[in-house]
């Protein structure tokens, strides 16, 4: 057994409290590991991705590989911060560079007795279109339009932004998986603003209400999406309902039950950012071995 034996890590991330959030695993000695085998471990798993860890180089800590159940990804949000706490406990830094698909990808860790609790990671910057599909996509909705020009943003995954009449209507939606996965390997992104009473200046939401469907991925409802977080402030940004520089709350996971939370900024012109930065929480939650050859 012990030649087989591949440690990890499970987190859930975008939250401090267990059971909540978005699992992740992280195989810690993922040099350990034939590539083979890294698709396979990940759909074993089946959660939302799975990251192997691998040896830094001059310029990284680390090395990250990112796997959802069906495809490797070049960076994803959720999987950056885990890892980052992960490597960030173990030789108790406060910046960590990771080395992913998208380059690298600096994240900041705040450390309390010792422990860390929250980070933020500076993400690659998207490229924008306007999505072509989105007729095909509404009708997979049950939606009839989107609050917002509907534009995709790839930063790694690709993310097609949907506004949402309201938090009722966000919850209410029971899209067409089938139809969703038929449209390609991207994320769904539907959010909600908060109403104009809710005590929020205009123009600057305090909170967005998120939910993000990924089926092409093999993620038919992800609880927490650290990639999309970054291109919907700016898209929030680009479209005139907040300003750069606001720190926007994005809330995801509810209808699942694992409540998330992330924190997303926008730095410099709203037409083409500076930086986009997220940050968040993570606990870890369990460890072990896993057995493959």
């Amino acid at each position: 057994m012990s030649a087989f034996a591949h440690p990890y890590k499970v987190l859930d991330v975008f939250t401090d409290t267990p059971l909540a959030g978005n699992p992740l695993a992280v195989f810690t000695a993922g040099e350990l590991i034939p590539s083979r085998l890294m698709q396979a471990l990940a759909r074993e798993l089946n959660l939302s991705e799975t990251v192997f860890l691998l040896p830094g180089d001059g310029e990284a800590d680390a090395t990250v590989r990112i796997f959802t159940p069906r495809a490797e990804l070049p960076f994803a949000g959720h999987p950056v911060l885990g890892a980052a706490f992960v490597v960030a406990g173990e030789h108790g830094r406060e910046l960590v560079r990771l080395r992913t698909g998208a380059g690298i990808v600096p994240v900041r860790l705040t450390h309390e007795h010792g422990v860390v609790v929250t980070g933020e990671m500076e993400q690659p910057l998207p490229s924008v279109r306007a999505y072509d599909r989105t007729a095909e996509l509404l009708d997979a909705l049950g939606l009839a339009g989107s609050t917002l020009p509907v534009d995709a943003y790839t930063n790694g995954p690709t993310h097609v932004m949907v506004g949402v009449a309201d938090v009722a209507a966000l919850r209410a939606l029971v899209p067409d998986l089938g139809a969703l996965g038929r449209l390609g390997t991207l994320c769904v992104d539907c959010f909600a603003l908060p109403d104009p009473g809710a005590g929020t200046p205009a123009g600057v939401p305090a909170y967005v209400r998120t939910r993000v469907f990924c089926p092409g991925l093999g993620v038919p409802e992800d609880p927490a999406t650290g990639s999309a977080a970054g291109p919907l402030a700016w898209h929030l940004a680009r479209h005139g309902r907040c300003a750069p520089g606001t720190s926007v709350t994005i809330t995801q996971g509810v209808e699942l039950e694992r409540p998330s939370e992330l924190i997303a900024r926008v730095e410099g012109p709203a037409e083409r950012p500076a930086r986009i930065v997220v940050g968040g929480s993570a606990v870890v939650v369990a460890s072990g071995s896993y057995r493959a050859a």
